[in-house]
């Protein structure tokens, strides 16, 4: 059987997608009534990871710990990947060690490198160009709580970045209507091969009847230096009271977090009842439970 990877949500089908949906709502009912099944017995992640990470890590390191699976952290100043091993080198060393690698880092390049010769599943954990993960626990907060999301209507507003990208496959994939409200000259790459996607730059056009809002940092890691000069260009592209007036009656909202309030959104929308970031955040240990099992039964 040939290994299978996620290095982006398309790397799935529509009806693979619905399983995965479906799987983590019901480990998570699981693990609220006390089951927590050994689906990871003797099994390890070894997780690689360039840029920082709280959910990501520790989503991942509990759901192989409540799995009965053993997850081992990596990073790379600490790795041979640090002192300029190829990507290939140690995806075959870790082929011969470990069940499945994540890797969390800058360069999508790096990913599809590590992929391209390991034998066993590469989880993209986020690159500059996509956050898979995070969109799949977007979509497992988004039916928990409004059942099947196709023929909806999503709103983008903000930067053009990896998670924008991977909302923009998700749309092709799940079949929703996806609006992206970004400054002009932080269009998203992604937009090149894009279905049921209009583009805008007034965030009031993309967020007129929206059923989800969804909203990410300004700046992301690595781009620091720019943070200030971007505060400037995005200021218009908050997500406040104001603007999520326009969206359709109880619109969901969702960051994946980190989120700097009073910047990209406003601590009354992060805090209003429609703001579902906690469950989304939660969510991610569930759906990546589910993603392992999958891969682990499909490779």
């Amino acid at each position: 059987m040939s290994v299978r990877h996620y290095l982006s949500l398309l790397d799935l089908d529509r009806d693979e997608v619905v399983a995965l949906i479906a799987q983590a709502i019901k480990l998570k009912t699981w693990r609220r009534n006390g089951y927590r099944p050994p689906l990871f017995s003797g099994k390890t992640l070894a997780m690689i990871f360039e840029k920082s990470s709280t959910r990501t890590r520790v989503s991942f390191e509990v759901a192989m710990a409540e799995g009965s699976g053993s997850a081992i952290f990596l990073s790379t100043r600490e790795s041979q990947l640090g002192r300029g091993e190829p990507p290939e080198d140690t995806a075959r060393v870790l082929s011969e060690m470990a069940d499945a690698v994540m890797i969390r880092t800058f360069e999508h390049e790096m990913v599809e490198r590590f992929a391209a010769v390991s034998r066993v599943p590469v989880i993209n954990g986020l690159t500059n160009s996509l956050h898979p993960c995070q969109v799949l626990a977007d979509l497992v907060t988004w039916f928990e709580h409004r059942g099947e999301i196709s023929g909806r209507r999503v709103a983008w507003v903000g930067d053009g970045n990896n998670m924008c990208n991977s909302y923009i496959n998700a749309a092709a994939l799940m079949g929703f209507e996806l609006r992206v409200a970004v400054p002009a000259g932080y269009e998203p790459a992604a937009l090149d091969r894009a279905q049921r996607v209009t583009l805008t730059h007034d965030p009031v056009v993309a967020v007129r009847d929206a059923d989800l809002v969804v909203t990410d940092v300004w700046a992301s890691m690595g781009q620091e230096e720019e943070a200030a000069a971007r505060r400037e260009v995005f200021r218009p592209f908050q997500v406040n009271a104001a603007l999520l007036a326009h969206a359709a009656p109880g619109a969901l909202f969702m960051h994946c977090l980190p989120a700097h309030r009073g910047e990209e959104v406003a601590s009354e929308v992060i805090d209003h009842p429609d703001s579902v970031v906690w469950d989304e955040a939660g969510n991610r240990l569930h759906a990546q439970k589910a993603l392992l099992d999958f891969l682990f039964r499909v490779t």
